[in-house]
């Protein structure tokens, strides 16, 4: 963001002669409510011009126009999905759809030239006037125009009317009726809502209420038609479908159930799949009639070497499971050990022959017959066991390969199963879904939903649409008004130059030093000529009240008069501010330094053949240059001869040293004339060793950033001091600009009288 620049006056010591401690006239920075009416001052005819204009024009428009009434209803229209019945298909689907589109189409179809032409035979739009071409158009002064041109246009050059092509099925009456209707028709959503504001123009109230009311009502109405219409077909359509699509269902359910029949494959059903089952059970038989034939084929291993001859084998028969599980050959083993024991026992006492000793052995004897026995039968038991487990397992394993054999058989045959079963199961579907559809359709067709409603209908208006009589002169009155001041403020926007005091001072951020008026006719206006107005005398003498209260200390005072550009008036200003000094009893020296363009002589009627260039460059002494001229507190000297190098002459010891001494003499004043600061930089070398900088500035000629980037280059130097002067100020033509310096003027007059 540019930021204006701020430009600060350095301070001044008391020994170089200035004194800002005792600031002149500073003006009121504050924007005035004259300040605004100026504005309007300086740019009155222009603004004046618009304003008679725009009103004249306005009126005019108010006057010739023909009025017309606009009937407002109002129409609520919904989602599609919020008519959907509970329960349907999209109902309440949670997919995200734009609803602008929809909208926008109905937006569209309610100014569509289908729904307008029912509306047109609706409300009998062919026996309205208005319409129909037998209503005769008020009598206007733009109409008493516009028929004498057609009159004059008719004489000169005839042609054949052009009429609009009808469209398709509208024949050229009805085309006409319709396109006449669909500009009247204004259709505006209200945004954040479903309501549509429709609206109709027309010269009579009653014709647009109703037109309004029938163009809604047909809208609502063909909308319902156009969704039971399009519920319809598609029941016809689904009716029809259905009928195929149960063909298809039955033809692929029979030739399934022909296929099964045919092959044998009635396991192909998972319901009835008896071959898989059977497999599987007997996969399980087998694996258990092997696992218990390896159990017997162990425990007759262990027992083929006692039943070969009675070897012993790696088990003894008492450790065999068979054997110590049953109870007789415990009782047994049991029995035969009591017996031994007895026979231990009675030994000792009875021989061998004894009755007792015998009938022992032989109960022994019968014992371990009866145990053999049970031990043999046990071993034989066991092989049997091993027999019978061999031959389960063989036939198992033969029942199991059959089963095999049976369900690949039954897999090659589902392969074409399984795709008729596909394709039946899928027309099933198709099939459910048509229905399922069909139904839902039948009860949204039924319920007769409407997503459309009218909500207020409209009324007959009551005022037409554009003002009318005193209402007209007053808009047009305060349009033209308004437009004049904002014309005057744009052109007062857009003008950028440096055109009051108040611009110097909040612009420029300089001290405020006055305004010099100007002379219309004359190129030079000085003080001593008897032409120059009252105003420009007192402006001067205003700008010697303020230079005085400025530089109020005793010694020579300096100043260089220089400005941003040529023809700002420097020359003269500065000629006038050392003649008003003069004429206030100061003794004043006037020096050109301008040496590339010389002008203060012309003013003056002085020679220039020698001056401040002859005495910096060593060909003069200034008492041979210094002139006289119509005040005897007055002296000048002028440029003399343009040098090759102006700048390095004023940059030079020489004029240091000329200022210098010139600060000792016998002057009060010494003003220099510069040349402007934007074409060269003799201000800026010279400014450092003068008391101060009085830098000219052409009201409504110098712009603003020319200005600013000119003081900027001179307070690069930086000067003592510095103000500004507004000059060529023209009173007459902005006299509220200047309305509160006037009496500022006279104010400084009289202090200086005073003094």
């Amino acid at each position: 963001m540019n930021q204006e620049p701020r430009l600060t006056v350095p301070p001044t010591s008391p020994k170089s002669g200035a004194a800002p401690s005792a600031p002149g006239f500073t003006p009121d920075t504050d924007v005035h409510i004259l300040d605004r009416i100026a504005v309007l001052y300086r740019y009155r005819r222009i603004a004046l011009a618009v304003f008679v204009l725009t009103s004249a024009a306005m009126m005019i428009q108010g006057y010739t126009t023909i009025q017309y009434y606009r009937a407002v209803g109002q129409l609520l229209i919904e989602n599609e999905r919020s008519t959907a019945v509970p329960g349907m298909a999209g109902a309440n689907a949670e997919f995200y759809e734009d609803p602008e589109p929809y909208f926008q189409t109905q937006y569209k179809i309610l100014k569509g030239r289908d729904l307008t032409r029912r509306v047109v035979k609706r409300v009998k739009l062919d026996q309205v006037p208005e319409f129909n071409g037998t209503a005769k158009p008020p009598s206007t002064p733009l109409t008493v125009l516009t028929d004498l041109r057609a009159r004059l246009t008719s004489l000169v050059w005839s042609k054949p009317a052009v009429q609009e092509a009808p469209k398709v099925d509208e024949t050229p009456d009805e085309s006409a009726l319709v396109g006449a209707f669909i500009s009247r028709v204004n259709v505006d959503p209200v945004r954040g809502s479903r309501l549509v504001l429709v609206a109709f123009d027309s010269t009579d109230p009653t014709v647009a209420a109703t037109s309004t009311n029938g163009l809604m009502d047909e809208y609502v109405e063909q909308n319902l038609q156009v969704k039971l219409q399009s519920s319809q077909n598609m029941i016809d359509w689904l009716d029809k479908e259905l009928a195929n699509q149960q063909k298809k269902v039955e033809d692929s359910e029979r030739a399934l159930s022909d296929y099964r029949d045919k092959q044998n494959a009635m396991s192909l059903d998972d319901k009835q799949n008896i071959v898989l089952s059977r497999l599987n059970a007997l996969s399980d038989a087998a694996t258990k009639a092997k696992m218990e034939r390896v159990q017997k084929e162990t425990q007759y291993g262990q027992i083929k070497g006692l039943m070969r001859g009675g070897v012993a084998g790696p088990v003894s028969p008492d450790q065999l499971p068979i054997v110590v599980q049953s109870a007789q050959m415990q009782t047994l083993k049991a029995r035969l050990g009591e017996l031994q024991q007895q026979k231990v026992q009675l030994s000792p006492r009875y021989g061998d022959k004894n009755p007792k000793i015998i009938d022992v052995n032989n109960q022994l004897v019968d014992t371990q017959r009866q145990l053999d026995l049970e031990t043999a039968k046990a071993l034989q038991t066991i092989k049997n066991e091993y027999d019978t487990a061999v031959l389960n397992e063989r036939t198992l394993s033969q029942n199991v390969e059959a089963a095999k054999a049976d369900a690949q058989d039954l897999s090659r045959k589902s392969v074409g199963y399984n795709v008729m079963e596909r394709e039946a199961k899928s027309n099933r579907q198709v099939y459910e879904s048509l229905l399922q559809r069909e139904k839902e359709l039948r009860v949204s067709s039924n319920s007769r939903a409407n997503n459309v409603r009218v909500v207020d209908r409209a009324e007959v208006p009551k005022t037409p649409l554009a003002p009318t009589g005193r209402r007209t002169w007053l808009t047009s009155i305060a349009i033209g008004f308004a437009l004049a001041i904002a014309v005057a403020f744009g052109l007062d926007y857009m003008n950028d130059t440096i055109k009051t005091p108040e611009d110097v001072t909040r612009r420029l951020k300089l001290p405020f030093l006055g305004l010099v008026p100007s002379v219309r006719g004359d190129k030079h206006p000085v003080l001593a000529s008897s032409h120059v107005p009252h105003d420009f005398g007192e402006a001067f003498r205003s700008l010697r009240t303020s230079l005085i209260s400025k530089f109020p200390d005793t010694g020579t005072k300096i100043l260089i008069v220089t400005s941003a550009q040529p023809l700002e008036g420097k020359t003269t200003t500065a000629c006038n501010i050392a003649m008003a000094l003069a004429y206030g009893g100061s003794r004043v020296l006037l020096i050109d330094a301008d040496m590339r363009r010389p002008g203060l002589h012309r003013p003056l009627r002085l020679t220039n053949e020698r001056g401040l260039s002859q005495v910096l460059i060593g060909q003069a002494r200034v008492r041979d240059v210094i002139q006289r001229t119509v005040d005897p507190n007055l002296l000048a000297i002028t440029a003399g001869r343009t040098p090759p190098n102006p700048s390095e002459l004023l940059a030079s010891e020489r004029m240091k040293t000329l200022i210098s001494n010139l600060s000792h003499g016998p002057f009060d004043w010494i003003v220099i004339d510069t040349p402007p600061v934007l074409a060269v930089t003799d201000a800026v070398i010279l400014a450092p060793l003068v008391s101060g900088v009085t830098f000219v500035v052409g009201a409504e000629m110098t712009r603003r950033r020319l200005a600013e980037r000119a003081l900027e280059t001179i307070m690069s130097a930086p000067p003592k001091s510095a103000n500004v002067v507004l000059n060529k100020v023209d009173f007459a033509r902005n006299k509220y600009y200047y309305s509160r310096y006037y009496g500022q003027q006279y104010k400084n007059y009289y202090a200086e009288a005073a003094v």
